[in-house]
């Protein structure tokens, strides 16, 4: 019997043995190994309010109807509309594009007369929209008609006075699209998105179980 017993515990142990060798081995030849990195989208970027767009940036105007002193038809305090023909940037963001609508105000007129006198009138740019709100604008332009006639009239006065009387200059005239400059005339405060981080790449490990020779 107690021979038997014994045959009994050595195998036990036997087995035990070859358990904890066996596990030894296999955690032995464990190796972390690294597989493809795992893009992790960063958190939503604040916004920033520090930006501001400042006076005197130039803004880039054009004409968006004809102003001409033909028939009249200017007078002083008529307003007109102009866009904006190049974009404004701040801190590399588009904050005024390109076709913003803008406002002017004629303040000077002369009409063509008698004498060879041309026509001439003067105007300034107030404003310009963007996203509802009214950005003042500064700077002014003139155009005056062409007075040639005005000397061959002087002439033909001191010889005929009719003649240099009734001969008329030409009238002042800017067409759609003629380029007119103006300046921003206030401080505007911006709210402008931060520039988002770049994704962080997280490698990943896992255990790999490399089998014994």
């Amino acid at each position: 019997m107690r021979d038997s017993r014994g045959i009994i515990m050595k195998a036990i142990l036997a087995s035990a043995t070859a358990y904890v060798f066996v596990s030894t081995s296999v955690f032995a030849q464990t190796a972390p190994v690294l597989i493809a990195p795992v893009a992790v989208s960063p958190i939503a970027a604040p916004s920033t309010t520090n930006a501001i767009l400042r006076t005197g940036t130039p803004v880039a105007l054009v004409l968006a109807e004809e102003l001409t002193t033909k028939h009249k038809a200017l007078r002083v305090g008529q307003r007109f509309h102009m866009t904006t023909s190049a974009p404004i940037l701040v801190q590399d963001q588009l904050v005024v594009p390109v076709g913003t609508p803008a406002v002017g105000e004629v303040v000077e007129v002369r009409n063509k007369g008698m004498w060879g006198k041309s026509g001439h009138f003067a105007a300034r740019v107030l404003y310009l929209t963007v996203n509802g709100r009214q950005i003042h604008l500064s700077g002014t332009f003139d155009e005056k008609g062409s007075s040639g006639g005005a000397a061959a009239g002087l002439v033909s006065a001191l010889v005929f006075l009719p003649a240099g009387f009734f001969m008329t200059g030409k009238s002042a005239v800017l067409p759609i699209g003629a380029p007119v400059n103006g300046f921003i005339d206030e401080d505007v405060p911006l709210s402008l998105a931060a520039a988002a981080p770049a994704p962080m790449v997280v490698p990943m490990t896992v255990p790999v179980v490399v089998p014994g020779k």
